[in-house]
């Protein structure tokens, strides 16, 4: 019988801290085994800074740091340039990629840093209580909008793919979503362009992966993975730009 699944050497065996129904243990597993297929585990860095994703190192066994709030793109892009040699990822929420860092991980896009940038976009600062962010919907309630996300106080959700893919320095720019297993599958060859794009000097590499939040969103796990389809609606997915 053909083997349909392994585990990913890349993914550590120990249970996930993250909440029931969160994306982040798929997208890691995704991460891994994009890791393994690429042949790159002994060269590859990775940087978390703050939110649910910090504590990456327990989970992902590669060399892994800890960069300043929103400071992961400058970090990376320091390690990069020290040495080309090796492969340098950065893994980041929407608070920290589009809000504290959105300065570091717009510029670093612009000058095509040949890093690979993961955003994850659940619409909310996750770990610190689910205060509004860059990306929370138009009405949205969140712990710092208790009655929605009002454009007009609050203005819109900042699209980053979309902005991120008029650079000239970026080689691929997609947004993706893993909460159908097609979806899942689209998701992890997007993030394996996402890699190439730096492994073949093609330029900065950016990947946004709608995720589910089910506390934050006071929703039960299967609502928040359908829910994932009214993100889409604002953010659609979408491939924005391939270096091929």
């Amino acid at each position: 019988m053909p083997e349909l699944f392994k585990f990913p050497q890349s993914l550590k065996k120990t249970l996930f801290h993250y909440c029931p129904g969160c994306h982040h243990s798929i997208i890691h597993r995704l991460l891994c085994e994009v890791i393994d297929e690429l042949e790159i585990r002994d060269k590859t860095v990775g940087l978390a800074s703050i939110g649910c994703a910090c504590f990456l190192y327990f989970y992902i066994d590669v060399d892994i740091i800890e960069a300043p709030h929103g400071r992961s793109c400058s970090a990376g892009t320091g390690i990069k340039r020290a040495r080309p040699d090796l492969v340098v990822f950065t893994y980041q929420g929407d608070g920290d990629f589009a809000a504290i860092g959105l300065g570091d991980s717009l510029h670093a896009g612009s000058r095509g840093e040949k890093i690979t940038a993961i955003m994850i976009n659940n619409t909310v600062y996750g770990m610190t209580g689910g205060q509004v962010s860059p990306t929370t919907l138009p009405m949205q309630k969140t712990t710092t909008t208790p009655s929605g996300r009002d454009p007009s106080k609050e203005g819109y959700p900042l699209k980053v793919a979309e902005i991120l893919a008029g650079f000239e320095g970026v080689a691929f720019c997609a947004r993706v979503a893993v909460n159908t297993p097609q979806r899942v599958l689209q998701a992890k060859k997007a993030l394996k362009k996402a890699f190439l794009a730096q492994i073949e000097e093609r330029g900065f590499g950016y990947i946004e992966f709608l995720s589910a939040c089910p506390v934050n969103w006071k929703m039960d796990p299967l609502s928040a993975t359908r829910h994932i389809d009214k993100l889409a609606e604002v953010f659609p997915l979408k491939i924005f730009k391939d270096f091929e």
